[in-house]
């Protein structure tokens, strides 16, 4: 039996538009343009057969899927385990002004030091483990249901790079965009993807 999973990344926020790095610390609600996007998230799944709706406990994920949850009339469950990477030390700071410190970590990622975290937040192994286990038992409560996930930019380069072999000192690889989606299947234990960063829908 296969379960198709669909990944969306939240919509904008003015911490996006900023270049500003909002994780775990970070609750911001949607712009204008993250509310325009996912009234255009939920125009284009609503006629898909969805069956669960998850977000994670921060505003912008429980917003941009407010829209397809009212059209759907399908409840929404947040769970904390799908929240963004704990940035730390670096929450709410202009990406340019840590760029160096930004770069070193991310060399260091890429070189396969994944389990190093970030100063005074999460590593990526951490945030791996606990939103895998979270997506896996909805999975396997709910085998051959359609499910949607609304995440995060990093948690969903974090997720994919794993699921889909890259290894998670790859995870650059997996392009983001507000308001993109993904569609994915899982069957025999494997993730194999139909789409990825799909951002066609979000076009004037």
């Amino acid at each position: 039996m296969s379960t198709t999973i669909y990944l969306v990344r939240h919509g904008e926020t003015d911490f996006n538009r900023l270049k500003k790095l909002q994780g775990r610390g970070i609750d911001a609600s949607l712009n204008d343009t993250g509310r325009g996007q996912a009234e255009k998230v939920a125009d284009y799944l609503e006629s898909d057969p969805i069956r669960h709706l998850y977000n994670s406990s921060l505003k912008r994920t429980i917003e941009t899927l407010h829209p397809l949850k009212n059209r759907t009339g399908l409840p929404a469950y947040s769970d904390k385990d799908l929240d963004e990477m704990d940035f730390g030390d670096f929450e709410g700071r202009l990406m340019e002004d840590i760029q160096n410190d930004l770069i070193r970590i991310q060399n260091s990622w890429k070189s396969g030091d994944v389990e190093l975290a970030i100063p005074g937040g999460e590593s990526p192994v951490e945030v791996f483990e606990r939103a895998n286990q979270t997506v896996r038992e909805q999975i396997d409560g709910h085998a051959g249901e359609p499910l949607l996930f609304m995440l995060h930019g990093r948690l969903i380069r974090i997720l994919l790079s794993s699921w889909l072999g890259y290894g998670l000192q790859n995870m650059h690889q997996i392009e983001h965009h507000n308001g993109a989606i993904y569609k994915l299947e899982f069957k025999n234990g494997q993730f194999e993807s139909h789409y990825l960063n799909y951002t066609e829908h979000l076009r004037e």
